[in-house]
């Protein structure tokens, strides 16, 4: 009994040091993701340039229907958390489980700004890494309000609108201040696949 305890002890040892040095190998790897982003554009400078677009709009610009909206569906402790919300990546990681796949991500509205900064959407755990650094830079950099209407500007809205307001003209025909309840909530619908989702696409498939 002894023996087999002191080798279940060994396993369980092993299998720890593997895991730690599994993880680090992706924290590392995503951290050099991280440099390489920055060091070509530091986050300053990109959201310099954003702003600096010609349709920017800044957050008084935009509807309190569709920024509760967004707050509600995509990240309900946005201004509670520190660009990481623990609880949803545990609910998201229990989810995935359950399903045995990839459904739900848990990223907060300031990673999903950061992916937008910097990194594409594929699902790679160094690229999440990456995100998290860039997240953490966000809400060091910029207030909750400032995040808010960044992510609002570059956020994909499908049938080629980037950004809120150039997808409120395209499917209502309105301005980002101009949008009513019903089609704030069509709209943070479509981010969930803009693809599919957006107001057009259910419109033709009849939902």
């Amino acid at each position: 009994m002894k023996r087999l305890l002191h080798f279940v002890g060994v396993v369980m040892i092993l299998l720890t040091l593997t895991g730690t040095l599994i993880i680090g190998h992706y924290v590392i790897s995503g951290y050099r993701m991280y440099q390489d982003a920055v060091f070509v554009q530091s986050v300053e400078e990109k959201v310099n340039e954003i702003r600096h677009a010609e349709d920017y709009i800044t957050f008084d610009e935009i509807s309190e229907e569709f920024l509760d909206e967004l707050i509600w569906r995509e990240d309900r402790n946005f201004y509670r958390h520190s660009g990481i919300d623990l609880m949803a990546v545990m609910r998201a990681a229990w989810h995935d489980l359950q399903e045995g796949r990839y459904v739900e991500g848990g990223s907060t509205i300031t990673q999903q700004l950061a992916k937008n900064l910097y990194f594409t959407g594929e699902k790679r755990l160094e690229r999440k890494i990456a995100e998290l650094f860039v997240a953490f830079d966000l809400e060091q950099l910029f207030t909750k309000e400032e995040i808010l209407e960044l992510y609002c500007n570059v956020v994909y809205f499908g049938e080629g609108c980037y950004g809120i307001d150039e997808a409120a003209r395209h499917y209502y025909g309105v301005t980002a201040d101009g949008l009513d309840e019903e089609q704030a909530q069509a709209l943070v619908y479509t981010l969930k696949c803009p693809v599919y989702y957006n107001p057009n696409a259910r419109l033709a498939a009849g939902q």
